[in-house]
Order: C-alpha cells, then structure tokens, then sequence
C-alpha cells in the first residue's frame, strides 16, 4: 500500500491515475445507486437482495409463540447472499479509503517514513483496526450466544442448520472485507513481488471463512477466528511501533511468544472439538440437514485445512523473523568489511614485487653509510 500524493495536474477523466486517486468516490456513488434504488417501487425489490440479509427463516403462529424465548430471526445461507457480500465489499472499500486518507497519510506526512515503510506501514495500520473492530464485536457474539459458558454450543449446530442475525451478518461482513482486498491490491499499487503473498494471505481466510459459514460451523470458527484476529492484531500492533522506531524490537519477540502460543491453542482448539465431538455421530448424512456435522469427509477437510494454515502462518513468521536477522547484521557487518579494506591497501603499498619497503610517511630515514 502506497502513500498516495495528490498533484497540481489533475489527470484525464477515467484514466487510469484518475481511478486510483478517486476510487473511493466512484465506489461510493455505485453504492449510492443501491441505496437510491430503495426509494422506488419498481427497484426496491433488487436494492433490498444487496443491502438487506437474505434467506430468512418464517415460523407459524403456533411455532413462534412457543419460540417466545428463541431468537426472532434465523437465516439459512443461499445465492442471495452474494449481492449482499458484494455491496458490503463496496462499504468496506470506502471505509479503507476513509481511514487511509484521513488517518495513516497524516501520519505518514508527519514521521515522514521512507516510502518502503511507508508501504507496510499502511498495511499494518489497516489491519490494526480490522482486526480489533473484529475481535470485540466477535467476542460480543460468543458472550451473546452463550458460547463462552457452554462449549458444547462449538460443536453443536443450530437446529435445523440456522444462523442468528448478529452471527450471518458477521459473517457477510467478514466474506465482504476479504474480498474487497482483491481490487485494493490494484488501488494501493501493490508491487509485483508482493503479490503472490498478498492473494494467498487474502485466499486462505477467504477459504477458511467460507468453510465455516458453509458447513454450519459457526460458533466454532468464530471462536478460531478471533484467537488468530488477537495474534494477527498484535503482530501489526508491534509493526506500527516497530515503524516508528526500531529500537522496539523487543515487542516484536513478544509478539512471537505469544504467536506460538496462539497457534498451538487453535490446533487444540480444532483437533478436540473436530476429532472428538464431531465423531460422535457416525450417521455418514451428508444432505447438510443433521444438526451435526459428522460427514467423514467435512471431517478430514476441516481438520487438514486448520492444520495447513497454521503450518503455513508458522512459517511466514519465521522468515519474516529471519528477514530482520538478516537486517540487523548487515549494519554490523559493513563496518568490519571497512576495515579489513584498509589494512589490505596499507599492506600493498608497503610491498614492491613482494618485497618489504620502507615507504611509509612514519618510517625513519634510512641512514646513509659512510664512504671510508
């Protein structure tokens, strides 16, 4: 993510420079075509499927007076919900504009990084606040939904396989942040050796979280979710300090510390309540009606696919780890190179043809012998 600087010139309409500069604006206006749309009788009906959350569950009468205790509303997961993830994408895009122009530029015009800082200081700054936005609110989900004080509830569906407003719109709105990553690779000029980086990192929580909302697994990869958002928040916590003044480096070993640790709780996490109390039903249904999930094949994926991406995390961090080993020693190096350099030349220019001379400015003059 580049530091954006805004010329004199104003560049062609529709240019390419005109989009990256006012990409914002023109995400917000499509938006606004949305929300505009509600006013109409005749375009009501299309604004509601992208704005709205669909799939909604109706009881009867009977039904729901006895459901007096229970949720009010309940969501399946359908088609209908890919209009809403792409217009909360478009939410998320103007968001990231908001908190880049209003916030990290400032910033960055005032510490006056070096542009590569300035790169992975934006990056670390968005993250920051996606990552603690998405820790509290899903903390309050698992308090709200009893998830905290009954852990059964992380292996146990909800009956007939529903989702609670607060739940399926968490999820909507996380599907919808990472997707609105892809396009910002194009906003924010992301190099091309950055890239490839950039799409698996999106990809696997892309994967992860579609998985989850999917196979019903919601309280369970909520609660994965925010142990990995908490290392995640730290990790670009440390960063922005880091940026700031390298002397903070001891806040990123930390910050390694408690990464192990989180990683080793999420394999726990997934392998007690996948490998235990998902195998409890061996009833093999896999038209996705059971309360539970207990397909061997879910199983496995679920399973593998924890394991793979903690693997995958543990290794980025040891060559991110690596990468400012090697930092750190070149500094301390150049200096001992320098000197070795020096004594080399002294030693040429005390030597003629492999013999010792006497040329130095600090030598004694030679004596001249006496003629007899």
């Amino acid at each position: 993510m580049t530091f954006r600087k805004k010329g004199t010139k104003n560049p062609p309409v529709l240019s390419q420079e005109f989009i990256l500069q006012n990409h914002a604006d023109l995400v917000a206006c499509v938006g606004m075509f949305f929300v505009l749309g509600l006013m109409f009788e005749g375009t009501a009906e299309v604004s509601i499927v992208f704005i709205t959350l669909q799939h909604g569950v109706t009881f009867p009468a009977e039904e729901a007076e006895e459901r007096a205790t229970a949720p009010k509303f309940l969501y399946h997961y359908g088609a209908k919900d890919l209009p809403t993830v792409f217009f909360y994408m478009l939410v998320a895009i103007i968001i990231h504009a908001t908190i880049q122009e209003y916030v990290l530029d400032r910033i960055n015009r005032r510490m006056q990084f070096p542009k590569p800082k300035q790169s992975k200081f934006n990056e670390s700054g968005q993250f920051s606040v996606f990552f603690l936005v998405s820790c509290i609110w899903g903390t309050f989900i698992l308090h709200s939904e009893n998830c905290l004080s009954d852990l059964s509830v992380l292996w146990r569906a909800h009956p007939n396989n529903m989702m609670t407003f607060q739940m399926k719109f968490f999820y909507i709105s996380q599907l919808a942040y990472w997707f609105h990553a892809f396009p910002e690779l194009y906003f924010q000029r992301i190099k091309p050796q950055d890239l490839s980086q950039q799409v698996v990192y999106v990809g696997l929580h892309l994967f992860h979280l579609a998985g989850a909302y999917l196979l019903y697994l919601n309280h369970l990869g909520l609660l994965l979710l925010m142990m990995h958002y908490f290392v995640e928040f730290l990790s670009h916590f440390c960063d922005l300090f880091y940026f700031s003044d390298e002397k903070y480096q001891k806040e990123f070993s930390l910050w390694a510390i408690v990464f192990i640790l989180g990683r080793l709780v999420t394999l726990i996490v997934s392998v007690i309540t996948v490998g235990f109390h998902l195998a409890g039903g061996q009833n093999g249904n896999s038209d996705g009606t059971t309360e539970d999930v207990n397909v061997l094949a879910a199983k496995i994926a679920v399973l593998s696919s924890s394991c793979t991406i903690q693997a995958y995390i543990t290794w980025n961090l040891f060559n991110v780890q690596l990468q400012r080993w090697m930092e750190e020693d070149a500094p301390l190096q150049a200096p001992s190179v320098k000197k070795k350099r020096t004594k080399g030349r002294f030693s040429r220019k005390g030597t003629e043809n492999g013999v010792a001379t006497s040329n130095r400015v600090d030598s004694p003059p030679m004596r001249k012998e006496k003629s007899s």
